[in-house]
């Protein structure tokens, strides 16, 4: 039966390894955008441009929000990778 199940599934094979690759690039994107290391690292940038006066604080305060809103984003999307039984 094992043979038989091949040769009928054989001309599905290019779909399944299109669809293969298009899972490893998905991956791969996922991992890329919730990565905090970039947004942490843009914090800590903004934090500097301030101390050098280079931001006001309004400025400051905008730029900082909308990069803890993101880091909350990632924060949940790694949460909800985890599973219900965390880590």
């Amino acid at each position: 039966m094992g043979l038989v199940t091949e040769i009928v599934a054989l001309p599905a094979a290019p779909l399944r390894g299109v669809m293969w690759v298009l899972d490893k690039v998905v991956r791969a994107a996922e991992r890329e955008y919730y990565d905090p290391g970039p947004v942490q690292e843009a914090l800590a940038a903004l934090e500097r441009e301030r101390q050098e006066g280079g931001v006001d604080d309004e400025e400051f305060e905008q730029r900082e929000q909308a990069l803890m809103r993101r880091l909350e984003e990632i924060r949940a999307y790694q949460l909800g990778q985890a599973g219900p039984g965390g880590a």
